[in-house]
């Protein structure tokens, strides 16, 4: 199976020498668990995408410290290609900004939630099963790092996992768009060192809430099997 890796961001040059670049985290994280899966990385700020759907059987996005609302050109052309790819029924899975930019361009809408910050770890329940849910758990522990919410969702959304600080956590459109507001690339670790580089804008009591709350175990794995699984369904 060869996914498309669309890059949407990278990581923070004084990071990269420990936790190296997106696209790397997200080949090391599935290759965990599919070790002959192949890649192919778009660097969609840069206008580079597939010459035909069918390069990729299915496609991903990064995370991005960019929102879907910035009004910038590249997430723009890049909700053009989400939608292309919901039309041609290709499967898609949005990571974090990519979950966002999923909801904003098939009709929802995505704002700055009034919650705040999340960051360390987001412990969320799942509402609705889904068969490619397997091994299947009730729950969904994930690293997150994000302010903007989804907040309306599109037409023919399901939502598949929950919690109080994010009701819209991970959804499916249709049967071939998944959006997951965690991060099942980022370790743990990244995520306190993430998390310390941005002292400056997240209030300190979330900053220590979210450092604490990466002692508590995460579904990385169970995530990434579901996401195998989600593209081979």
């Amino acid at each position: 199976m060869i996914i498309g890796i669309l890059q949407c961001d990278d990581v923070l040059e004084q990071l990269q020498p420990e936790f190296g670049n997106y696209p790397q985290m997200f080949e090391q994280l599935l290759r965990q668990v599919r070790d002959d899966l192949e890649f192919r990385v778009y660097d969609v700020r840069k206008g580079e995408y597939p010459a035909d759907l069918d390069e990729c059987d299915g496609y991903l996005t990064t995370g991005s410290r960019h929102g879907v609302n910035d009004g910038l050109a590249w997430v723009d052309e890049l909700e053009n290609f989400v939608r292309r790819l919901h039309q041609a029924g290709k499967k898609y899975v949005g990571i974090c900004f990519g979950h966002q930019l999923l909801a904003k361009a098939l009709g929802g809408r995505v704002e700055l939630s009034e919650r705040g910050w999340g960051c360390g770890v987001s412990f969320n329940q799942i509402t609705h099963e889904r068969g490619w849910m397997e091994p299947y758990q009730p729950e969904l522990d994930l690293v997150v790092s994000h302010q903007d919410q989804v907040t309306l969702l599109p037409e023919g959304t399901q939502v598949l996992a929950s919690s109080q600080f994010c009701p819209y956590y991970m959804i499916q459109v249709g049967k071939n768009m998944l959006g997951i507001q965690g991060h099942p690339e980022f370790s743990r670790a990244y995520s306190a060192a993430l998390t310390k580089t941005r002292r400056d804008r997240i209030p300190a009591n979330r900053v220590r809430e979210a450092l604490h709350s990466l002692d508590a175990e995460v579904d990385d794995l169970t995530t990434t099997q579901w996401i195998i699984n989600f593209f081979e369904s």
